[in-house]
């Protein structure tokens, strides 16, 4: 497990955290500025709940949230050391690494964002560790996202209601992104993944059978 997650897993994370948290202090909430003009910005919210800004509501909601992503992560990792073991392919390996990566990232914002950092608003930017204290108890931080895609339809797109309009309005974070590449890839080449898994279940018992014959 160990070079998979220094290859995929850690690098991810530690981006991930580094840009959310250059944005939390640099930023305030709904603050925007060009990354690559025409097609995608940087525009700094808070989301109280899952990828791409969907959420559970109210504290409830939020605390079952935070809690599920913790379960689900470690429920990850025991899986993960399931396929090493059964040498899964390598492919099905980076997809959950992907997936895996991008779940402890949301996690982090969500575990400990709230103690970390201050309030971030409108016009006022959040401080690391200050003297007022964090926004909100552990387990109930906001997670940071900050990339939006600008591009849009075009005027002569011939569906009615998508013309002029954003392709994909959402903000995301880079774990949101990891997460969605992961489980974009698991589904359209599990067929593969899985019959090669299959393979290696099946010929490792007729490989002891045959030595054990001579």
């Amino acid at each position: 497990m160990g070079g998979w997650f220094l290859a995929i897993v850690l690098p991810l994370l530690v981006t991930d955290q580094l840009i959310k948290v250059w944005i939390k202090l640099s930023f305030s909430v709904g603050e925007q500025s060009p990354l690559i003009p025409g097609l995608i910005e940087l525009q700094f919210i808070e989301n109280e709940g899952m990828a791409f800004g969907w959420a559970l509501p109210g504290m409830a909601g939020k605390l079952l949230l935070t809690s599920f992503r913790l379960v689900a992560a470690v429920g990850l990792g025991f899986y993960f050391n399931k396929l090493l073991k059964e040498r899964a392919h390598r492919g099905l390996l980076a997809c959950i690494s992907l997936i895996w990566a991008g779940a402890i990232g949301n996690i982090i914002d969500s575990a400990v964002y709230g103690v970390l950092f201050s309030r971030s608003s409108w016009g006022l930017v959040a401080q690391f560790l200050s003297e007022e204290g964090g926004y909100a108890p552990i387990l109930m931080g906001n997670v940071v996202d900050m990339f939006h895609f600008t591009a849009r339809w075009p005027a002569w797109w011939p569906i009615d209601g998508m013309r002029s309009h954003e392709i994909f309005p959402p903000i995301w974070n880079l774990a949101d992104a990891a997460i969605s590449i992961g489980v974009i890839t698991l589904l359209i080449a599990q067929r593969r993944f899985f019959a090669d898994a299959s393979e290696n279940v099946v010929s490792e018992p007729a490989t002891s059978s045959e030595g054990a014959e001579a």
